[in-house]
């Protein structure tokens, strides 16, 4: 059952999505070759602390991390440890919040400087597809919309949308009702209605839309081998307008090689 948001509950959620982005934000100061991933894991953990929340993450369904870091064919759920990235890697970190009882989640994919043209690309146009997907979450349109929006403009560059992992409401638990696939058909799917809060998380590969899952049971990697690209938000419903919650603001700030169009970046409300 969706757990439709009060104001009251928004106002919190809003207050624990700007910790998440200014944790997102000290790990983007970080991300450059030679960095070992578990170095960014333990920054964002004691911001988080520090700062009145809880990693949303750490020892949910047993996972060991405060932060999701996956390297270049790992799709999600990566596991931070002493591997040290390098300039042709891309990273995808992922975090959530939970501050005052209540969850947040955000993901942003980093390349490093030496990362090729093909690969910029899809970063790129997954970003993209996430705001593509923002646009048709808003009162009156179904979860399908949204899908058929992702889905449409990534399948157009031959990307394979990940069929095994989706977006989610967040709230209380981190997550809710209702899922939010990144693949569907308009019109069909659960109703959006104001006071939903959830995530819109497309995970888009360069190659086939087929996963593998690791013997440690948790790390999702593409079956080619090829990269994969994860962004995420979570958003609230209103009646009149569709609300980022969380940001990617301060990684933009943060992070040394801008690497895209930022004409997007800071738009808070759609």
């Amino acid at each position: 059952m969706v757990q439709l948001k009060t104001e009251e509950e928004l106002i919190i959620i809003r207050e624990g999505a700007q910790i998440l982005g200014k944790a997102h934000g000290e790990v983007a100061k970080l991300i450059k070759p030679g960095i070992r991933t578990l170095t960014l894991d333990k920054v964002a953990e004691e911001y988080i602390r520090d700062n009145g929340g809880v990693p949303s993450f750490k020892n949910y369904n047993g996972f060991p991390a405060s932060l999701c870091i996956s390297v270049n064919d790992v799709v999600v759920h990566g596991f931070p440890g002493t591997y040290e990235l390098r300039e042709t890697d891309i990273i995808s970190v992922d975090c959530g919040v939970y501050y005052k009882g209540y969850h947040s989640d955000s993901a942003y994919t980093y390349p490093l400087e030496a990362v090729g043209a093909q690969t910029l690309l899809l970063l790129e146009r997954t970003y993209d597809s996430l705001y593509r997907g923002i646009e048709q979450a808003k009162a009156g349109n179904r979860i399908g919309d949204v899908a058929y929006a992702i889905q449409s403009y990534v399948e157009s560059f031959g990307y394979g949308v990940v069929r095994e992992l989706v977006g989610h409401g967040v709230g209380k638990k981190l997550h809710e009702d209702p899922e939010v696939p990144n693949y569907g058909k308009r019109g069909k799917g659960v109703k959006i209605v104001p006071g939903m809060v959830f995530a819109i998380e497309p995970m888009i590969n360069q190659g086939t839309k087929n996963v593998v899952q690791e013997r440690d049971g948790w790390t999702i990697r593409t079956s080619d081998r090829k990269p994969s690209a994860h962004f995420e938000h979570t958003i609230a419903v209103h009646e009149d307008r569709t609300e980022i919650l969380t940001t990617h603001k301060y990684i933009e700030e943060n992070y040394t090689y801008k690497w895209r169009n930022k004409s997007q970046l800071n738009k808070m409300v759609l």
